[in-house]
């Protein structure tokens, strides 16, 4: 009886491309989903200023209450007086924060969607350790997020706000200034909170070990106060308070990177 042979699929000569095109797909619904939020978060661009973004000046915020209250220091309200100094400034502000607005709501999405074009690739034993990983990224991010709105952003407000070479000298804050600080200092605390998944992937592909994280922690903590001072106002005690959860979340990660070394070992001994 003669033998058959199987048909080759074609999709199984170009798997590039084909992972090219799935690639392609993700990223087109990330940016379906960002732009539906961004329209959203522009339709309602006024009301988010004046709650989520002017009450960060006023002395009834909940953080400077928390410290009135608790510590008897009590913030001043800055009298802000934003303005407009250039002919497309507000629209131009108005997009950047559609945009970056429309990527904080999207995030667990658009990591669902990088995440399901990389998890094909993984072993059976390796979903098992990172099971869960999506929804652990995203509350990592918004509790980063929110960190750096509720304590990080108010703070650099008061600061900046405050502050004065000479009392002849009068602040008149542009919204694009206002704005693009808080912006980019809640961004990026919700970014610096993804450490433990930074480290835990650089383990899970042998670039770092935990005995490595451990010689270097005085570097990392080096390192993680000068990322501090650049997100934060110039004052050490803002930079105490944002480089202390985030030297935990560097000590979590070591956690992290000694459990996956010894499942390595444990793969390796069954082997």
């Amino acid at each position: 009886m003669p033998k058959i042979t199987p048909v080759a699929d074609p999709k199984q000569n170009m798997p590039f491309l084909h992972h090219l095109e799935e690639l392609r797909w993700r990223l087109v619904k990330s940016s379906a989903a960002i732009l539906i939020m961004a329209i959203v978060i522009f339709i309602f661009t006024e009301p988010i200023i004046n709650t989520v973004f002017l009450s960060l000046a006023r002395e009834d915020f909940p953080l400077f209450q928390f410290l009135c209250w608790a510590f008897g220091m009590c913030a001043n309200e800055i009298a802000i007086d934003l303005q407009s100094v250039e002919f497309t400034g507000q629209f131009g502000i108005n997009l950047m924060l559609a945009i970056v607005g429309g990527i904080v709501v999207s995030f667990p999405f658009i990591f669902h969607q990088l995440w399901g074009f990389v998890k094909p690739g993984l072993k059976q034993n390796e979903l098992q350790t990172v099971r869960g990983i999506v929804w652990f990224v995203s509350i990592l991010f918004f509790i980063g997020i929110a960190f750096g709105y509720f304590v990080i952003a108010p703070l650099t407000v008061q600061f900046f706000g405050n502050w004065q070479l000479a009392e002849s000298i009068e602040n008149n804050i542009t919204i694009s200034s206002y704005l693009r600080t808080i912006i980019s200092t809640v961004f990026f605390t919700g970014l610096l909170f993804l450490l433990p998944v930074v480290i835990f992937i650089f383990s899970k592909l042998g670039i770092i070990t935990p005995a490595f994280l451990k010689k270097y922690r005085k570097h990392a903590l080096v390192i993680i106060l000068i990322l501090a001072a650049v997100i934060t106002p110039p004052d050490i005690f803002t930079q105490i308070i944002v480089t202390v959860p985030i030297y935990g979340l560097y000590e979590f990660g070591i956690l992290l990177s000694r459990r996956v070394e010894k499942k390595r070992l444990k793969d390796s001994l069954v082997r």
